[in-house]
């Protein structure tokens, strides 16, 4: 959640941004710090260089969590999670990632280790994470983020 909230905050953006305003505010802030308008010395040039690439690392962040973008995939979402089993997952700094058999792949965000823990020693974790993780934490795909990469 820690990294969420630094993303809206360099991007100037409240949890209920939408696609459209990521956007624009992304295309200006880019307009700002593209490192071309950045001539007059290395140092400004390089300092700009490392806004813009954390720029574009925030807004497909937040695109990626976006409402809009998790409606869109909500149907396969809801396929993987109720019809695939867990191959594999991965706790760290509170954020779960689980690998399903089907090859796709999810972060939750914000997971207390509490949560984790529970989901370590569950009899069945595919049914603990169904009851509990699923649909209660702020989530991604990271294996579409894999394949356009």
């Amino acid at each position: 959640m820690k990294k969420i909230i630094e993303y809206r905050k360099l991007l100037g953006v409240n949890d209920a941004a939408e696609l459209q305003e990521l956007k624009s505010v992304y295309r200006s802030l880019m307009k700002t710090w593209h490192p071309d308008k950045f001539q007059d010395s290395e140092e400004s040039k390089e300092a700009a260089e490392l806004k813009s690439k954390e720029i574009i690392e925030a807004y497909h962040f937040l695109v990626s969590i976006a409402p809009e973008t998790r409606n869109q995939s909500f149907s396969e979402y809801t396929l993987t999670t109720t019809t695939s089993a867990i191959a594999d997952f991965e706790y760290k700094s509170q954020v779960l990632k689980v690998s399903f058999l089907d090859g796709s792949e999810y972060e939750y965000f914000d997971v207390p280790k509490a949560v984790y823990v529970k989901l370590i020693n569950a009899d069945s974790p595919g049914r603990f994470a169904r009851r509990h993780i699923y649909n209660a934490y702020v989530y991604r795909s990271t294996s579409k983020l894999a394949a356009t990469a």
